[in-house]
């Protein structure tokens, strides 16, 4: 079964739904449309018996720039249900399995949404980086709680603070993907691991899945909702306002007034 959006193309097969950044003309950049759709998406998925992984994916030279500039201007997420806010609480209790493949640049949300995920498979293309600070505003998606555990504080730091990207074979290092391989193979190999997923009892798939969560899942909704009202806050302040119109007037933004 395939479900086509404009942006976010759904394929359902074998019991692996396979879900598709598909705005690659605009670098996989996500809309308040394509949230939505992602939000539906990981709900519909969720009550389908017949679905037992899902699989994200982009294009193998772009996974996502994150947030639409444009898009996430006009249209601010501002309440609790919010299209993006609707994706990350979805995606954060999703209760099976959830396979990312990764290649290009994975910037702010498409980096931060990994830590959501159960496998993720980059290419040896792609890049993460987590560029809040740098656009005057705060992580998202319990980043902030997430990335000092993952990958340690201090390499959590560099990451959010600084906000610069690294490289695949540094996220495999610490843990952030599970395998790099080229890029032409990456859609591949999280198709395979899916399906050898698929071919296990769904319960045993869900049950284990909860074990190993039970223990952050309120820790990583609190944050969320937290980082939610500071992003909230901060968007309206001079400091984004500055980096975002420097980014529309392609400047480099003065923060000396912030």
């Amino acid at each position: 079964m395939t479900e086509a959006h404009q942006d976010i193309l759904v394929h359902t097969e074998h019991g692996v739904a396979t879900i598709t950044f598909n705005r690659v003309e605009k670098k996989n950049s996500i809309t308040r449309a394509m949230y939505s759709a992602l939000a539906d998406a990981f709900d519909a998925a969720a009550q389908d018996n017949a679905v037992r992984v899902v699989v994200l994916q982009g294009d193998v030279a772009i996974f996502s720039a994150g947030n639409d500039i444009g898009d996430f201007l006009e249209l601010p997420p501002s309440t609790p249900d919010s299209p993006v806010f609707r994706f990350l609480r979805g995606i954060a209790t999703f209760p099976k399995p959830v396979i990312a493949a990764v290649c290009g640049p994975a910037v702010g949300i498409g980096t931060t949404l990994l830590f959501h995920c159960d496998l993720v498979y980059a290419g040896d293309n792609a890049a993460f980086s987590m560029p809040f600070v740098n656009l005057g505003l705060c992580p998202e998606a319990a980043s902030s709680l997430l990335a000092p555990q993952l990958l340690g504080y201090h390499r959590a730091a560099e990451a959010l603070l600084l906000g610069e990207p690294f490289m695949a074979e540094a996220a495999l290092e610490v843990g952030l993907v599970n395998r790099v391989v080229p890029p032409t193979e990456c859609n591949m190999v999280a198709q395979t691991q899916a399906r050898k997923l698929a071919g296990k009892p769904l319960s045993s798939l869900v049950e284990t899945k909860r074990l190993m969560k039970k223990s952050s899942q309120s820790a990583v909704l609190e944050r969320m909702a937290e980082e939610g009202e500071s992003f909230g806050r901060m968007l309206r302040e001079p400091a984004a306002r500055e980096a975002f119109t420097a980014f529309m007037e392609k400047r480099r933004p003065d923060f000396s007034a912030s």
